[in-house]
């Protein structure tokens, strides 16, 4: 399997839950509204013998006229349109931005038109239901009507090499991923496993649905990952995008 990390760069982010971009030594934190945070965003292209995968769909920034998440996918030698499954951890806008557009004759089209969506389906009515700056309107839109989406609940594989489980600790239906093949363990754990750091401390975060929920999951996938020597994948860590123990 390769794995590329598809970096789209720092940004900060308020209470308003708008996503801001920021430049590492030029940009200057404090002239951001009081209570910014800075946050890297970066998903994550697998490719394995049966699949191109995508983990997460990033803001929906354009860069010129072209998606972000589309340029980053070129620039890794690839193209949207090759693309075969979205796996999505959950819907918040910065997870989900990327799933869809809009063309010039107003309508709602994928990004990924070769590919299919998996998401959790009482997340997606979740997102529908209870609307919030936290979440794309559009995205839910789009998945709800959208002939090639797989709607998934609880626990589970998908082609008999990915494993999907209900985490619920980010978000009250976030989901988490295992790609196994040829003895191979790629994890990748959205917005519960963001950062190398979190997995390494204890820490409750409070933009969590269930922050104990989240820190215990984290140790537990950290020990099993590193005795198994899984390669995690961190959403929102540009610096460490993946970690296998010894490497």
């Amino acid at each position: 399997m390769q794995i590329f990390p598809l970096a789209e760069g720092v940004f900060t982010v308020d209470r308003t839950k708008v996503f801001m971009p920021f430049i590492l030594g030029k940009d200057q934190l404090q002239e951001r509204p009081v209570g910014s945070l800075l946050v890297e965003v970066q998903p994550f292209l697998v490719q394995t013998s049966r699949d191109l995968i995508l983990l997460d769909t990033g803001l929906g920034f354009r860069e010129n006229s072209q998606l972000q998440i589309c340029a980053n996918i070129e620039n890794a030698g690839f193209l949207a349109t090759d693309v075969t499954k979205v796996l999505l951890s959950h819907l918040h806008k910065d997870h989900a931005g990327g799933i869809c557009f809009i063309n010039e004759f107003g309508e709602i089209k994928p990004v990924f038109p070769n590919a299919t969506y998996y998401v959790n389906e009482k997340e997606l009515s979740f997102s529908l239901e209870k609307p919030s700056s936290s979440y794309v309107a559009t995205s839910g839109i789009f998945l709800g009507s959208y002939e090639n989406v797989q709607l998934l609940n609880g626990d589970g594989f998908i082609d008999g090499y990915i494993e999907y489980r209900l985490s619920g600790g980010h978000a009250p239906f976030h989901q988490v991923f295992w790609i196994r093949e040829n003895g191979a363990i790629i994890f990748y754990g959205g917005d519960e496993a963001p950062q190398l750091q979190q997995m390494k401390n204890k820490i409750i975060a409070k933009y969590d649905f269930n922050g104990r929920l989240s820190m215990q999951m984290r140790q537990a996938w950290w020990e099993q990952g590193n005795s198994e020597n899984w390669t995690f994948l961190f959403y929102h860590d540009v610096k460490t995008p993946l970690y296998q123990k010894g490497s």
